[in-house]
């Protein structure tokens, strides 16, 4: 047998029955993530929703993307924003990651934020904060993966929040392997 040597020669693979939504609900908790919330102004109102599907792209230049279900009550804010803000949750923040998956009127109600230098709320005693501008809006099934360069980052000494199985967990108690 030969192997492609270019992708035109790979052999195009389909599933000839979909997955079980249970088993498919399974498989994606047994990859952990990060927590964040992603942020955008509706105006003069500020906007947001926890998103554990974030990944970082590209460091040169710094590229990262999210992906959001269009159902979401913020979809249509941050489909309409130029600018985002993406806070990576810390081990302090079970409180705010409980506010952003949960349906509310005013989310920010109490919160501490600021400003970000394009205007995207940056969320206070988060691990880590950017602001990114969206450079692409890709439909993807029930989907919409936003592409975005990011123009401004901060961390802090702060552990990250991870998210594993259904539940929250600290990103600092991690022990390394081997």
């Amino acid at each position: 047998m030969t192997l492609p040597t270019t992708p035109d020669e790979a052999p195009v693979n389909t599933l000839r029955t979909k997955p079980d939504q249970e088993v498919m609900k399974q498989v994606n908790r047994r990859f952990v993530t990060g927590v964040t919330v992603v942020t955008a102004m509706d105006g003069d109102r500020p906007r947001g929703l926890a998103v554990n599907a974030f990944a970082s792209i590209s460091l040169d230049p710094p590229t990262v993307m999210v992906c959001v279900q269009r159902t979401s009550s913020t979809y249509e804010c941050l489909f309409r924003a130029s600018h985002l803000a993406i806070n990576i949750l810390s081990v302090e923040q079970l409180d705010v990651v409980k506010r952003f998956a949960a349906k509310s009127d005013d989310k920010f109600s109490g919160l501490d934020w600021e400003p970000g230098r394009f205007g995207s709320p940056l969320i206070g005693r988060s691990s880590a904060r950017m602001e990114v501008e969206i450079r692409e809006r890709l439909q993807a099934s029930t989907h919409t993966i936003f592409v975005c360069r990011v123009v401004d980052a901060e961390i802090s000494d702060r552990t990250p929040m991870i998210y594993s199985a259904g539940g929250f967990f600290d990103g600092g108690a991690l022990s390394a392997l081997g």
